[in-house]
């Protein structure tokens, strides 16, 4: 599935989720990402983010889809240069 994921942090633990986040997907911009995943990937990537994060003061927020084909993206700016992900 492709999935696009943003988190809000607080400044103790937006290190630990960056480090976190890039392991499964790409860094598009400061804490936004994107990428295909397994559902697998993506229980493994919850459930060690809910381990960093204060589900009561920090947000993570994801947009899922079957493909990225039926995903419109348009870039105003400069892109961020993607990594590959190796798993």
């Amino acid at each position: 599935m492709y999935v696009i994921l943003v988190y809000d942090m607080g400044q103790k633990r937006v290190g630990k989720m960056l480090k976190l986040c890039r392991r499964y997907l790409n860094w598009i911009q400061n804490s936004v990402f994107e990428g295909e995943m397994t559902e697998i990937q993506l229980k493994e990537l919850l459930y060690e983010a809910r381990r960093i994060m204060r589900e009561d003061e920090d947000s993570l927020i994801l947009f899922k889809n079957r493909d990225q084909k039926w995903l419109d993206k348009e870039i105003v700016g400069v892109e961020r240069q993607s990594t590959d992900n190796f798993l």
